[in-house]
């Protein structure tokens, strides 16, 4: 259930500068949490995956520091995963909303966003990328933990080793890939995206633009009264 509503400015529910509050307080905290503790986990695992990009390990002081706190940012981000799930699954669920998006998602690349069928809290491609972490952040953690206490696993099952080694650089890969998807569309492509993850709050006309539905949803109560 979205936990989104109508900041009160004075102002009707269609004008340009009424504002619509898109994220909590408490859902940005757990959002920039993740979003640091996977940074550390990018750059460190990165390190730790190539001679070439080693030198990343510098950056957060050093190999070892790194090897120390690579494991403990995973764990972060796994409950902050989570505790993201608890909040957003039902507005994370698939609609048949979702599917006549996903026929017209050429406008979406192309940022035709008026040609677009109307999308509710969250877009077919957002969550997309909310189950792509939230399933790859269980087979890294998994696989990380393999990884982590190798010494416990015996030379005669060290095929658990490989596979757990394979399983985490599969899963990063694949998170990698949507992060920076999700960064680049949530920063270059969709003005006044970034700003919503940090102030908390999207004009209305920007709701009623990129996430029409949701918008109706959210005024409905404030257009009931007037």
């Amino acid at each position: 259930m979205s936990t989104s509503h109508v900041i009160s400015s004075g102002q009707s529910a269609g004008e340009t500068d009424g504002r619509i509050c898109r994220y909590t307080l408490v859902e940005r905290i757990h959002h920039w949490a993740g979003f640091f503790a996977y940074f550390y986990c990018l750059i460190t695992g990165l390190a730790f995956w190539s001679p070439y990009m080693y030198w990343l390990a510098a950056v957060v002081g050093g190999g070892p520091t790194a090897r120390f706190w690579h494991p403990w940012f995973g764990v972060a981000f796994t409950l902050s995963m989570l505790w993201m799930y608890k909040m957003w699954r039902g507005d994370m669920q698939r609609t048949e909303a979702d599917r006549r998006w996903s026929k017209q998602v050429k406008h979406y690349i192309e940022n035709d966003d008026e040609n677009l069928p109307p999308e509710g809290r969250f877009n077919f491609g957002q969550k997309i990328f909310f189950w792509l972490m939230l399933y790859g952040v269980i087979l890294l953690l998994i696989s990380g933990l393999g990884m982590w206490f190798v010494e416990s696993i015996p030379w005669s099952l060290r095929w658990l080793r490989y596979t757990a080694i394979t399983v985490h650089v599969v899963a990063a890969m694949a998170t990698i890939g949507g992060f920076i998807i999700h960064v680049y569309m949530g920063t270059a492509m969709i003005r006044g995206g970034f700003t919503s993850i940090i102030r908390g709050e999207v004009s209305t006309a920007w709701a009623k633009t990129h996430h029409r539905l949701w918008y109706e949803q959210m005024t409905k109560g404030t257009s009931a009264k007037k």
